[in-house]
């Protein structure tokens, strides 16, 4: 599968280079859109920070064009539901699927049929905003460092253990086992929130959580952050090292948002669209959303974020495979 995938990239990234020229010479479908509502498909819950995120956007496209633009939520099955519902919907350009990498990414890892395929069912429009996480402990912990963290997981093999409620959680609580050699036990949850409340309750030694989740019980003392999870250190913890600063070399695993129609859509509306929602991002609504869930803009080429997520696909890959995770 992972094969298929990785060709299957190759040859949307091929296609987009040729989208973006076209989109030059084919100006007519783009002058007529968007003739009726547009909807923005979610893989997850009203409430949810892809929702928050969907909702600021739509705010702006609507002011962009003049026709409204219908947030619906399809949550349910790791965003299986919302992204086969895309895939199947008609390639006019007015069914859009804003989500993460959990369907884009990770999901063709963890289950042994999708419903879709993330890369050959879709065509990629723009990234909208990046994240990162923080690994962190109770402030009662005895750890105050990542090397004491590690230390003390090395010297009693099974005894931490770390929770996660999505994905990109447990991934990166993985990948932190595989770069140190540590045997820390992992316990799930259906959400990062149940994750976190057991955390500070001492039912759980350690959480590698998104800032949208972290952030608030840090600022209140609850949390005591040790690392973040991404290459450079995160704007709203500029204190706090990085993983790989602190010593976990080549450590380097976030979440993103991005936008995505499905695979037949005409070459000048995607452009539009894709055009409408990075004009969207820089908008104020959703320029408060970046700051208030602690995640930054980010757009991109059609091309850039086609190559990207074949890179995210080949990196989640080999992060669940070293853990030993059976896709289900």
């Amino acid at each position: 599968m992972i094969r298929t995938l990785v060709r299957n990239a190759r040859r949307v990234t091929a296609s987009v280079s040729v989208i973006i020229g076209l989109a030059s010479v084919l100006p007519a479908h783009a002058a007529a859109y968007p003739g009726k509502p547009i909807t923005f498909v979610v893989p997850f819950g009203a409430g949810s920070a892809t929702d928050l995120l969907a909702r600021a956007l739509s705010a702006s496209v609507i002011a962009q064009t003049g026709k409204a633009v219908v947030v619906e939520n399809r949550p349910g099955a790791g965003g299986m539901i919302a992204a086969q519902h895309v895939a199947r919907a008609g390639a006019d350009g007015y069914t859009v699927l804003i989500t993460t990498n959990t369907t884009q990414a990770a999901n063709p890892h963890l289950f042994k049929k999708l419903p879709y395929d993330p890369v050959a069912d879709f065509v990629p429009l723009t990234g909208l905003g990046r994240g990162g996480q923080v690994l962190v402990v109770r402030t009662d912990a005895p750890f105050h460092t990542v090397d004491e963290l590690v230390r003390a997981a090395r010297q009693s093999p099974g005894k931490l253990s770390f929770g996660s409620g999505n994905s990109s959680s447990r991934m990166a609580g993985e990948m932190l086992k595989q770069l140190t050699g540590t045997d820390i036990v992992w316990v799930g949850y259906n959400s990062n929130p149940n994750a976190l409340n057991d955390l500070l309750g001492g039912h759980i030694d350690m959480m590698v959580i998104d800032t949208v989740t972290g952030l608030s019980q840090i600022e209140a003392g609850r949390l005591r952050p040790l690392g973040a999870s991404t290459k450079e250190r995160l704007p709203q913890l500029p204190k706090v090292p990085t993983l790989d600063e602190a010593g976990i070399k080549g450590y380097d695993m976030g979440y993103w948002f991005a936008a995505y129609v499905p695979h037949g859509t005409p070459a000048a509306v995607a452009a539009r669209l894709r055009q409408l929602l990075t004009t969207a991002v820089d908008s104020n609504g959703a320029q408060d959303f970046f700051r208030n869930s602690a995640t930054q803009a980010w757009t991109t080429t059609q091309a850039e974020l086609a190559a990207f997520q074949n890179a995210e696909l080949q990196k989640w890959g080999a992060v669940i495979k070293a853990a030993g995770i059976e896709p289900e």
